[in-house]
Order: C-alpha cells, then structure tokens, then sequence
C-alpha cells in the first residue's frame, strides 16, 4: 500500500464525523449501537437524513450538505483513500451536517433504525451486469433500504449506464414503484433541480466521452414481497474498457 493511502486512512481515522467499523466487527456483533442516535450524538439536531451510497470521493455529499443546511448527509463507501477527499474537504470547512461510513453498503442497515432516512442517493453506483444481487436497485437493496428508510422516502438513481437504468425501471414498474422522474438525458434539458447540476468527477468522465446522463427518482414502499424482472437487457458496450481506465 502506498504512503499516500496510508497517510490517508491515518487521518480518516482522525475525523469526528467519520465511522469506520471492520465488517468482521459487524458481522461478530461489535458494532457501536447507531441505530436511532444520528441525529442527537452525531449531528446534534433533528434535521432528515439523507445518504448518498457509493459516495466515492464524497463530492455529492459535500455539495448536497452545502446547498441543504438543514439537511444530513451521510455518505457511504468502502474505498476509504477515495472518501477521505470529501470528509477532508467537510472537516476543513467545520460543516455540520456532513458525516461519513466507511463500510459495505450490504450491511448500512445495521447503523440505522426504522424510519430514520429520508432519502438515498445511487450516484454512478456499478451496474454490477453479471451479479443481480449487487445492483444497488435490485429487490436485494430494496428490500433493505425498506428497513430503514421512511415509507414514501425518495431515492435518486444518477447513472452512466444504460443497462441499469433499464433494469431499474422494469424493477420499478414489476414491483408497483412510483416513479417520480425519469430523464434518458439529463443535460439534454433545463435542469428540473439544483441538486442534479452537481458533476463528481466520473460523471464529467463519463460526460467527456459523450455519453448522456440518466435520471430517475421513485418512492420506496414498505413491501412483503419483491420480484426481480426476468427480461434481458442490452449490456453497456463500453464497461470493461471504460469503468477500468478511471
């Protein structure tokens, strides 16, 4: 491992407002009890709390809780050396609405209690083409962001991929989703908010090769029952090439 990470990770662990917890710990059940406590130990008020998953370099979550003063965002990532350039930038800046997690995003049900999020945000999440269960849109996911996200709590998929958008509105319509808004190009358009002008640093990648910007936002609902759409879908042609070159 370079100096250069592990420069990194020895200030991540420096940061208040950043949770690192080994999944071993979590899975041998050593992790601190978060569970319904963000808002009165971490942030200190009783404002939602919104998550970007798959955070990367936390530009998103950075600039969500710059706009939104009055809102929490948590994001979340495994990738600690890529994390560590949003939560040095929210810790220089002393922002108190901005945390962090570091961990695998199949286990962020484990830091949050019933109800406590009020949205998601998937922003260029791995469309996963050949593993079902890891799309962060699959009935997997669903079924988990249910556990704790508020019933009717919005999430927002931002996406390079076709497939995955594809795959998220068969998701949706075989599952009786709402969905809120669906754009095949974002910047084909006016913007419909702020908040979708936000550009991380693989979207002006995936901008830069011309390729468009897919959009979609829909109502989680409390379900029983998931069904995962048994169709087949045109894979992205650009994946291996593409995604492995940043």
């Amino acid at each position: 491992m370079s100096k250069n990470k592990l420069a990194k990770f020895a200030e991540m662990a420096t940061f208040p407002h950043v949770i690192q917890v080994p999944s071993n710990e979590i899975l041998n059940g050593k992790l601190p009890n978060f569970q319904g406590k963000w808002r009165k130990n971490i942030f200190k008020n009783s404002n939602p709390i919104v998550l970007e998953l798959g955070c990367g370099k936390g530009e998103y979550t950075v600039e969500l809780a710059e706009k939104y003063s009055d809102i929490n965002f948590i994001g979340v990532d495994i990738k600690g050396a890529r994390m560590w350039t949003g939560a040095k930038k929210s810790f220089d800046k002393a922002m108190k609405n901005v945390a962090f997690i570091r961990t695998d995003i199949e286990m962020i049900n484990r830091f949050f209690a019933v109800d406590e999020v009020s949205q998601i945000w998937l922003t260029f999440p791995d469309p996963q083409m050949k593993k079902v269960n890891k799309r962060l849109t699959s009935t997997n996911f669903l079924r988990l962001y249910q556990q704790f996200v508020v019933n009717n709590g919005i999430i927002h998929l931002k996406t390079d991929s076709n497939f995955l958008f594809t795959y998220t509105k068969e998701t949706l319509k075989i599952n009786d989703y709402q969905i809120i808004t669906q754009i095949d190009d974002l910047y084909a358009q006016p913007l419909p908010s702020n908040e979708l002008g936000i550009k991380t640093f693989y979207e002006q990648q995936w901008l830069s090769r011309s390729i468009s910007i897919k959009y979609l936002s829909f109502k989680i609902e409390k379900k029983e029952k998931f069904i995962e759409p048994d169709i087949e879908i045109e894979k992205d042609d650009y994946h291996s090439f593409g995604r492995r070159a940043l």
